[in-house]
């Protein structure tokens, strides 16, 4: 059966055709027209390739803990890197269960101070182990005086394995004392992005998280460190180099030839008067010193040439910074 289109509908027919037609044309990969927003909040996130290298630091901190600690506790003591994220401070201690062990953790030579949170469930065993127990395992609970010093030893341990997995990155760690949890707070500010490890710890009888938390000052100085070893294997071409040693030509720095700082006394600069001598304690053959920048760099002579104040550089200084280019 046959059926007739009216005009509206022929035309309707062609406008689609038409569209199609246009959108083939189109590349799919000309994004030229396509902008998009700049997130100032992703600005330091560390790239899926770095995340890489951090987590292979970790397993070695893991690895070296789960062989070291175990030792120590003479049990099995298993340590696995579950997961390494970036998150505001704020999200990190909401993460927190109600009982937990938290401890402050100093980094050097940053100065900055990072969190460490232990599942108190793995208390109660590693406690009985250091006593001479079996590592039996027990209902989480407040701790004693006494049981908090033990798990210090264990989160020096702890840094300790940490400072020697990061050794790559320049970081060393040394645990403070333990925070309340009213305290945690006030460690960071609460919108500091952080960066996050967290640790799967299995005993015998028990299991818990072992979970790091580093400001954004440690985040700044891995992407440092992890950019500088990239970059470090590049090098200039024969022109760049060139390029750039002509124009560093083109920089002045201040110099001067100056004697020897000496000391005179009162009077004798009192007499002074347009015309006097003023009589140094430094011997005729004494040479005075050519600085750069303020920097001595070589014993030197004033002279005269083609009529202008000249100085004759003799021999370098040794005591100089600048004494290793001549």
């Amino acid at each position: 059966m046959e059926k007739n289109l009216k005009q509206d509908e022929i035309d309707a027919l062609f406008q689609a055709a038409r569209a199609r037609s246009v959108s083939a044309k189109q590349d799919p990969r000309d994004t030229r027209s396509k902008v998009q927003p700049y997130n100032f909040s992703r600005a330091g996130q560390i790239s899926n390739e770095q995340m890489r290298a951090i987590s292979l630091l970790n397993d070695m901190f893991a690895r070296n803990l789960r062989h070291n600690l175990g030792v120590w506790l003479r049990s099995r003591f298993e340590v696995n890197l579950v997961s390494a994220e970036q998150m505001p401070f704020s999200e990190f201690t909401m993460r927190i269960p109600e009982l937990a062990y938290v401890g402050s953790v100093q980094l050097e030579p940053l100065r900055a101070v990072s969190v460490l949170q232990l599942d108190l469930a793995l208390a109660p065993p590693i406690i009985d182990l250091l006593l001479g127990g079996e590592g039996r395992p027990g209902t989480p609970r407040e701790l004693t005086d006494i049981e908090e010093s033990i798990l210090a030893s264990v989160s020096d341990v702890i840094c300790r394995e940490l400072s020697a997995a990061w050794q790559p990155v320049g970081l060393t760690f040394a645990f403070e004392r333990r925070q309340l949890q009213t305290q945690v707070a006030r460690i960071m500010p609460v919108a500091e992005k952080t960066l996050c490890l967290s640790f799967e710890i299995r005993m015998p009888e028990a299991s818990g998280l072992l979970n790091l938390a580093f400001p954004a000052v440690v985040s700044n100085t891995i992407l440092r460190r992890l950019t500088g070893d990239w970059t470090r294997q590049r090098r200039h071409s024969p022109e760049t180099s060139e390029r750039i040693r002509q124009r560093m030509g083109l920089a002045t720095f201040g110099t001067s030839v100056q004697l020897p700082a000496v000391s005179l006394p009162a009077s004798a600069i009192e007499e002074m008067e347009v015309g006097s001598i003023l009589r140094l304690p430094l011997p005729a053959t004494r040479a005075a010193k050519f600085q750069v920048a303020g920097v001595p760099v070589f014993e030197a002579l004033p002279v005269n040439r083609d009529g202008l104040r000249s100085a004759r550089l003799l021999r370098p200084e040794p005591d100089s910074p600048l004494a290793e280019m001549f």
